[in-house]
């Protein structure tokens, strides 16, 4: 029995619980879901038109600041172009200069020449070399130009004493900013415009440093009146570095925020990144809806930046009595709704609760249960007539389906072990019948190739004892050649007759004697000879086994041509193959060991521990998979082994191991 049949109140809550969130899921879930969506959708949107508005303003005051720097140049490059300037004698230049520097509201004014020659307006004041401005450059070379240019605090008392007190600014320790540990900033940024002249250039200039009358024409333009929610003011402000030189951000009634500085934050993403910062940001003492743009100067690096924002606790306000709007509404409907719709969901309650709680036992193995409700006409009593009607069927099926399983499965039983069974037996079968197939047709092959060569080596051998015949005494002269011609058609008589035995064992059962394997290593070397001469494979011996071993020559020799050759055929780029040979004492009976070894492409771990079975290849239709098997047999028939140790890409290593011949002991 379980746990839900010995705790009907637990289950009546939880059936009590379940209606209550099908009943109330629209309006207490579904419903603040969808406001919560809504209101954090409107916020964003919100918060998006204030950045787009922002954004939209900064454009507004970086073209009127573009415009004053336009201004600026094509009024000084007209009065260069200008005859009244070209007919203006030399000796009078200073004071005409300064008369046209009042007119057009600039703050200095001078004609400069190729050679540095400066003539300043009103005749006061001197100036270092001015080729090495940008615009001035420029200007000397034919071509007008302006830009915001930053003068150090010597450069712009050169130019006239009270520009550069104008300039000079105290710092105010600002909240959130860079520490720093300068007191004063003494640099101006100025409007530096120049033109071509007559024999030179004209040059003049603005100085934006406490410059309130300009700052507050874009705060104007900008944030006209009645702009802003809740009658608030717009904020503009041009930097110097991180500085406020001209701002109408106010520290508190009267005084602007001049030497005050900007957040580390802004600064590092502004000046040090060179980003557009659009988003809230701390300004002097508040929050405020932000803009800022880096300024460059006429050499391209990042000198200050241009601001403009409003405060944003008015449209914060506004956005938070808005959702407090929202959510009192939503409260009021919960509160007339909840009440009627937990009036007729309770009359379903007790019906379903007995009902879940029939189920429940049922689940808990009790098919007996039952809901055996009555004395109502309504859905709920026909659902639970049906519902009881049910639970018959499933206890009758419940009994059947039992006795089916058990039936089933004490067959299925039995068939499955039949099964594995026949495929134990088809899966030896197949092997072995596949395996037989392909030795027998070896075989056969084998046996064909011996006898076709036999026959031609027949004539070979015949005709030399013809040709030594005819030749007389003159053969002794060619004794050598003709020794070496019957070695090897004796050595080819001996491998046809290997490859009978390979195929027809039976048949063929040689005596083996005793040989020394560093002899026979060298006897092999010519063999392959020709294999190594037309690679880019070297071959080094270091031999030094001692005592025999009893095995025949010719199969020994087939054993290391075999591993010689697989060596070279793994090196296509060229390498080397060394072939060592040592006594070893340390068995219980002393063993000669042969080592073949190449340095070519190595073997995979799965490559090698399937490298000896027969008809594996790594070269796919280019190789039978026997060579390696095949020396393995003949190793072991000689009562010897061979092993391998490789690893990918660090060549392969064959160690061959043959019991010492024992002396004969009488």
């Amino acid at each position: 029995m379980s746990d839900r049949l010995t705790t009907p109140v637990s289950l009546r809550n939880t059936v009590r619980a379940r209606l209550l969130v099908i009943a109330l899921l629209p309006i207490l879930i579904l419903l603040p879901l969808l406001l919560v969506t809504a209101v954090k959708s409107w916020s964003d949107r919100l918060n998006e038109v204030l950045i787009a508005k922002v954004s939209g303003e900064l454009t507004v005051a970086r073209q009127h600041l573009e415009g004053l720097v336009e201004d600026r140049s094509a009024a000084i490059d007209a009065l260069g172009r200008s005859a009244l300037f070209r007919d203006q004698a030399r000796t009078d230049m200073a004071d005409f200069l300064e008369r046209q520097r009042r007119q057009m509201g600039l703050d200095f004014l001078y004609y400069v020449t190729p050679r540095a020659y400066v003539i300043m307006a009103g005749g006061s004041g001197g100036v270092a070399d001015p080729r090495n401005w940008p615009v001035v450059n420029a200007a000397l070379n034919g071509r007008s130009g302006a830009a915001i240019d930053v003068f150090a605090e010597s450069d712009l008392a050169s130019l006239s004493p009270d520009l550069a007190a104008r300039a000079r600014i105290e710092l105010l320790p600002t909240q959130g900013a860079v520490p720093s540990d300068r007191a004063v900033e003494s640099r101006g940024m100025v409007v530096h415009a120049a033109a071509p002249a007559p024999g030179g250039a004209l040059v003049g200039g603005v100085l934006l440093n406490r410059n309130l009358g300009f700052i507050d024409d874009i705060n104007d333009l900008v944030y006209p009146e009645g702009s802003l929610t809740g009658g608030t003011d717009g904020t503009a402000t041009l930097f110097l570095d991180d500085v406020r030189v001209s701002t109408n951000v106010r520290l508190f009634e009267g005084q602007r925020a001049l030497g005050t500085r900007v957040s580390a934050e802004v600064r590092d993403r502004v000046l040090q990144t060179g980003d557009v910062w659009t988003a809230r940001a701390f300004v002097v003492n508040d929050w405020y809806i932000s803009a800022y743009e880096p300024i460059r100067d006429s050499f391209n690096r990042r000198i200050g930046m241009l601001y403009v924002g409003f405060l944003e606790e008015p449209f914060r306000q506004a956005e938070q009595r808005t959702q407090m709007v929202i959510w009192f509404s939503f409260l009021a409907v919960i509160a007339v709704t909840v009440p009627v719709l937990l009036f007729f969901a309770r009359s379903i309650f007790v019906p379903l609760e007995r009902m879940n709680h029939a189920i429940a036992r049922v689940e808990g193995g009790d098919l007996s249960a039952r809901s055996e409700i009555s004395g109502r006409d309504d859905e709920i009593a026909r659902l639970a007539a049906h519902l009881d009607s049910l639970l018959d069927q499933i206890q009758e099926r419940d009994r059947r389906l039992r006795n089916w399983a058990e039936e089933l499965e004490t067959r299925v039983t039995e068939r499955t072990a039949d099964l594995q069974e026949v495929n134990r037996q088809l899966e030896i079968t197949t092997r072995q019948l596949i395996l037989s197939e392909k030795l027998a047709a070896l075989g056969e092959i084998t046996a064909g190739v011996a006898h076709e060569i036999n026959n031609p080596l027949a004539v070979i051998q015949g005709n030399l004892d013809v040709i030594q015949d005819l030749m007389g005494e003159s053969a002794l002269e060619y004794r050598t050649e003709f020794k070496l011609i019957q070695e090897q058609i004796q050595a080819i008589s001996i491998l046809v007759t290997k490859l009978l035995s390979f195929s027809r064992p039976e048949e063929f059962d040689l005596p083996e004697e005793g040989l020394c394997p560093d002899r026979v290593i060298e006897a092999t070397v010519p063999l392959v000879q020709h294999t190594l001469s037309n690679t880019n494979v070297s071959l080094h011996l270091d031999l030094s086994a001692k005592g025999e071993v009893v095995m025949n020559e010719t199969e020994l020799q087939q054993v290391i041509v075999n591993l010689i050759t697989n060596g070279v055929q793994a090196m296509p780029d060229g390498g080397q193959i060394t072939v060592r040979s040592h006594r070893d004492d340390g068995w219980a009976r002393p063993m000669v060991v042969i080592e073949v070894c190449d340095t070519g492409s190595g073997m995979a771990e799965e490559v090698r521990a399937k490298v000896f079975d027969p008809f594996f290849s790594t070269k796919g239709a280019k190789g039978t998979g026997l060579g390696l098997s095949i020396t393995r047999d003949i190793l072991r028939r000689a009562g010897g082994s061979i092993s391998v140790s490789s690893e990918a890409g660090k060549g392969a290593c064959f160690t061959i191991r043959l019991p010492v011949k024992q002396p004969m002991v009488y």
